[in-house]
């Protein structure tokens, strides 16, 4: 089913250079591999005149000092700290002064941001979601939009990931409970 362009908002989630450079501090392969794609996904969209919305993942060098439990840091280890060439968006994405860019805290790009106020005030219903990692960011982020009740659609081979069963299960999982996928080859605009 063709997506109508004036409903649609890609999302394109942490192509950063922490998750996507060889030299990030979380930099995995499957990520590098995602840019061509969703540089693919972003153009073909914005072509139909579709919304394109870009993720940041920053992380304040103090957010997790007094924290109960969510510590992103002692997890992962310090990574897209504010104001560092981590947090950056890759140069070689497509970002244009009328795209929206979300930066957020956490797995979940609509905790605590603009970005459902912005969906709801330029009328979109339908996301088409890629980025990385499949099965964290990508993952929290689809899910809260199906809870939100805007349509989240994965698109499968726009996916970074670490591990190849990372993404399998984030594309199982999307597609079973929340949303659906498609592949890139298959989205088409009216």
């Amino acid at each position: 089913m063709p997506f109508d362009s004036t409903q649609t908002a890609v999302v394109v989630v942490d192509m950063q250079n922490g998750f996507c450079h060889p030299e990030g501090s979380l930099f995995a392969p499957g990520s590098e591999a995602a840019i061509d794609p969703v540089s693919d996904l972003v153009s073909t969209a914005r072509d139909a005149g579709a919304h394109i919305v870009y993720t940041r993942d920053v992380h304040p060098s103090e957010q997790f000092d007094d924290t109960h439990y969510y510590d992103e840091f002692q997890r992962w280890g310090e990574h897209v700290v504010e104001g560092t060439w981590d947090a950056e968006l890759l140069d070689d994405l497509d970002v244009r002064e009328e795209d929206l860019v979300v930066e957020k805290h956490t797995y979940d790009a609509f905790y605590q941001t603009q970005l459902e106020g912005w969906l709801n005030a330029h009328g979109v219903d339908d996301l088409l979601i890629c980025g990385t990692l499949a099965n964290v960011c990508v993952l929290h982020t689809a899910g809260s939009a199906g809870l939100r009740d805007y349509r989240p659609v994965l698109v499968t081979d726009a996916l970074g990931y670490i591990e190849e069963a990372h993404k399998e299960y984030a594309v199982d999982h999307a597609d079973w409970l929340f949303g659906e996928t498609t592949a890139l080859a298959d989205v088409e605009f009216e």
